[in-house]
């Protein structure tokens, strides 16, 4: 999939303004290419973290493939972990290519298959195999402790890798007793700047980021790894489902985003300048817009516009003011309003919170107290 057309052309793009992404906070995941991509953005105003999350390599230059799975085809292993149907149509691919088809096909055929998820499920049955088993959740560490409760002392076990090795999964197996054999249809490693990813995995989980593009499946699952090595994979995956717009070139990028219940958006054309244009598109379109006692509120990422005036917002002040936008002039009581804040409050971290949220404004009694009850928006009766 090509993404080598010019990322963004602003003379010609309809509708840019050099101030269309101010007050928006976008995550940029990709390491080649990226710079025009963060040029892009920064020039409508975005602010822009730059957290790269793989290095990739090239896949099979050298002939490795085809001796991992020669390997696998003499060992004829008692048991195949199946990790994504993407890296399982590779490899059968890449099997064929070398004039293994049929015999990769035939010793895994006598294995029992285990597979992370539905979508592996898929390129396992559609390569004529069948499968034993599927994993409860989508992850590495999941298919490995379903081998385990199966019982690997003794076996052979072949794992179709999914472009980073985990060395502690692997490790698992052979400490039961198996022995391990993978193969890597392709291949990429956690980015070495690991601290950026991590910032950008907290960012996301605590209402600092709006959107984050990504250029590869890799890129996607790498950020998933580290995420889930640090403990916060479901909070990530919860915020792409809720607040974080992701953003992938294409339907191929997207795939592990779907698999993960995200609902990326995709551009029709699989190409940079596309993305960059629908990103833009569907941030100006979607940013909350409600008629106030006071005027137009919108908000437009970090940032409240009243009546066309516009006020950064602190991460609590911000969470707090969503909510009571969201509930359009409903009142909100204080343990909502708690409970949508990045950090622990009290009701009366609260009332601080909201005192500072209306010095902000620009006009404070857009936040309107009910006695006894919470806030609500000022909005016309």
């Amino acid at each position: 999939m090509s993404t080598t057309d010019a990322p963004d052309s602003d003379a010609s793009s309809p509708g840019f303004r050099p101030d269309q992404l101010v007050g928006f906070r976008i995550g940029v995941t990709s390491d080649r290419r990226s710079e025009d991509l963060i040029a892009a953005f920064e020039r409508r105003g975005a602010d822009v973290t730059h957290a790269p999350t793989i290095r990739m390599r090239g896949i099979d230059t050298e002939g490795v493939l085809e001796d991992e799975t020669r390997a696998i085809v003499a060992a004829r292993p008692d048991v195949l972990l199946a990790t994504t149907s993407y890296g399982m149509r590779r490899w059968l691919e890449a099997a064929d290519a070398a004039g293994l088809g049929d015999e990769l096909t035939d010793a895994l055929s006598a294995a029992r298959i285990l597979v992370r998820g539905p979508k592996a499920r898929g390129a396992v049955r559609a390569a004529g195999l069948d499968d034993h088993g599927m994993s409860e959740r989508e992850t590495t560490t999941s298919l490995v402790d379903l081998a385990l409760r199966e019982g690997v002392d003794g076996r052979t076990i072949a794992v179709q890798l999914h472009g980073f090795t985990d060395p502690h999964q692997l490790e698992r197996l052979t400490d039961a007793g198996a022995t391990v054999l993978t193969a890597a249809p392709y291949r990429w490693s956690v980015h070495e700047d690991s601290a950026r990813v991590l910032r950008l995995i907290e960012a996301i989980c605590c209402g600092g980021i709006d959107a984050v593009t990504f250029t590869s499946a890799p890129a996607v699952e790498a950020l998933f790894t580290v995420a889930e090595a640090a403990g916060r994979l479901d909070a990530l995956q919860a915020a792409f489902r809720e607040t974080v717009v992701a953003a992938a070139v294409g339907p191929v990028t997207a795939a592990p985003l779907v698999e993960a219940q995200i609902l990326p958006i995709v551009p029709d054309r699989f190409r940079m300048g596309a993305l960059i244009r629908l990103l833009c598109e569907h941030l100006e379109q979607s940013a909350p817009r409600i008629e106030t006692e006071y005027g137009l509120l919108e908000l437009r990422g970090r940032h409240a516009v009243l009546a066309g005036e516009r006020v950064p917002l602190t991460p609590v002040a911000l969470a707090l003011f969503r909510t009571l936008v969201a509930a359009e002039g409903a009142t909100v009581a204080r343990n909502v309003l708690a409970a949508s804040a990045p950090e622990a409050l009290d009701d009366h971290a609260v009332d601080v919170a909201i005192s500072r949220l209306r010095q902000s404004l620009p006009e404070p009694r857009l936040v309107a107290t009910v006695i006894k009850r919470g806030y609500r928006l000022a909005t016309p009766l």
